[in-house]
């Protein structure tokens, strides 16, 4: 964070100074997990359920800290005392980023895929300059703030990622940090049952580009028109990706090798290169767009833009992660979250990487569908026999209708079976598992990576599926 005053501090979040020097400085992060506290810092003291940050605060303090944020008095504390500590390190996020002029804020939004897209966007705008970004999904009211504070005088680029679960959400995180990049990649059915409809969906995403200024960038999916028609929401400028033929970033001519990874031709106004990833899964394609867009905006020539596709690796954890054991069993570790359009892409890639292999599935519940828990789990189930799984594990009683799905398929060669637990998947894998199987495992946050890790624990992990081999989020 830039240095600040407590007097400046409490000026930026309507705040009272306690005990406190008003000229003394923050110069370190902001924390608000007493742990993390170094020297010069803030310590956010928030009022939980189970645990009380006040409790804390002194503690903090004899850490390194200069003060406290927090929302009662903490006797021999200086504190800056404010009436919501949440909406404090918003304004406060918002005081650092309005006093750095140098800042490109990106932000991104869609219903799958920002985790991954925003952690290849930072990979790349990295190399034109100092980048800060949130680790994982860090993408809502305290994630925002908190990456957001992390920037300083030096930092030229802050990607951001905007996570919703319902109207205004999206346009909130834009006040913390205003974008002058906005990209939307996708309107599926990601906690539609808080939503009740995808054009709900679509009018929260859209919020991103309506927050831009009219000197700003929107980048959008010319193939989901969901998004491309937001570009009547903005009055920046819009670029769009994708293959479509009115795509201004294009991919042409693509291809996946025998692990699923893709390669094509970048075709752009200036010109066209040949990209190779290292990263497993069709749905790549687009990500990547979508992150060549921005760099192409911020001034990387095309023939860098190609290499540096070509480099990008895994950042986040379980999200596409292709590993290889030495036994011979190839693992995607996709396990982090899931919905209906993460796991089309999911199973897509299993069948990319199992092509020729015997192939097994393993699928748990998907939360947050609402009236559309059942349409959605069995279409998954479905696509999983049409793409011909070989043996799809259904883990728990709520993802039932997965299993359904399945059989429903008269021709489906394959076998689904319906298991209680993590445990018993693990076990059905160790009993049946042989050199040369593919298994992909994926699900809500259900402890499904349960799977993944004793799979990893098996058997010795060599590493990703080949040396160049990377990943990302479904």
């Amino acid at each position: 964070m830039i240095a600040l005053s407590l007097a400046e501090i409490a000026s930026a979040v309507d705040g009272r100074l306690v005990a406190a020097d008003p000229t003394a400085q923050v110069t370190g992060s902001v924390e608000f997990d007493s742990r993390k506290v170094t020297s010069g810092g803030l310590f956010v003291a928030f009022d939980g359920e189970k645990v009380d940050g006040h409790d804390y605060a002194a503690a903090a303090v004899q850490a390194g800290a200069v003060a406290v944020l927090g929302t009662r008095e903490v006797p021999g504390v200086p504190m800056v005392v404010v009436a919501d500590a949440l909406t404090a390190m918003a304004r406060l996020a918002r005081a650092v980023v309005d006093r750095l002029p140098q800042l490109t804020v990106i932000g991104l939004t869609g219903s799958s895929g920002k985790t991954t897209t925003k952690d290849l966007i930072a990979q790349l705008t990295a190399r034109l300059g100092e980048t800060v970004a949130p680790p994982g999904s860090f993408n809502n009211e305290l994630g925002h703030p908190y990456t957001a504070l992390q920037a300083g005088p030096s930092t030229r680029y802050l990607v951001l990622e905007k996570g919703a679960r319902g109207i205004g959400h999206v346009r909130y995180l834009c006040e913390v940090a205003p974008p002058r990049i906005s990209v939307v990649l996708n309107v599926g059915v990601s906690h539609i049952g808080e939503f009740g409809s995808q054009e709900n969906i679509a009018l929260a995403k859209g919020e991103l580009v309506e927050a831009l200024p009219a000197d700003g960038l929107a980048v959008l999916n010319a193939d989901d028109p969901l998004v491309d028609a937001m570009a009547g929401r903005t009055a920046a400028r819009v670029v769009r990706y994708g293959e479509a033929a009115h795509a201004d970033v294009r991919a042409v001519d693509v291809t996946l090798d025998e692990r699923g990874r893709p390669a094509y031709t970048l075709v752009t106004p200036e010109g066209s290169a040949t990209v190779r990833l290292a990263l497993t899964g069709r749905h790549q394609v687009w990500n990547t767009l979508a992150a060549a867009a921005v760099a192409r905006e911020l001034g990387m020539p095309l023939v860098e833009i190609a290499v540096a596709l070509g480099e990008l690796g895994l950042v986040s954890t379980r999200r596409m992660d292709v590993f290889e054991r030495t036994d011979g069993v190839t693992v995607i570790d996709d396990s982090y979250n899931a919905n209906p359009a993460s796991m089309s892409v999911a199973l897509r890639a299993l069948a990319g990487v199992g092509a020729g292999r015997r192939t097994f599935a393993v699928l748990g519940y998907m939360a947050e569908l609402g009236e559309f828990e059942a349409q959605g789990h069995t279409e998954v189930g479905r696509l999983a026999a049409e793409l011909g799984v070989d043996r799809l594990l259904v883990v728990g009683e709520a993802a039932v209708p997965i299993h359904h799905g399945a059989t429903s398929v008269g021709d489906w060669g394959g076998e689904s079976v319906l298991l209680t637990d993590q445990a018993a998947a693990v076990q059905v894998l160790r009993s049946e598992l042989r050199p040369g199987d593919v298994v992909l495992v994926k699900g809500s946050r259900y402890r499904t990576w349960e799977v993944a890790d004793a799979l990893r624990a098996d058997a010795v992990v060599t590493g990703p599926a080949d040396p160049a081999a990377g990943g990302g989020a479904a």
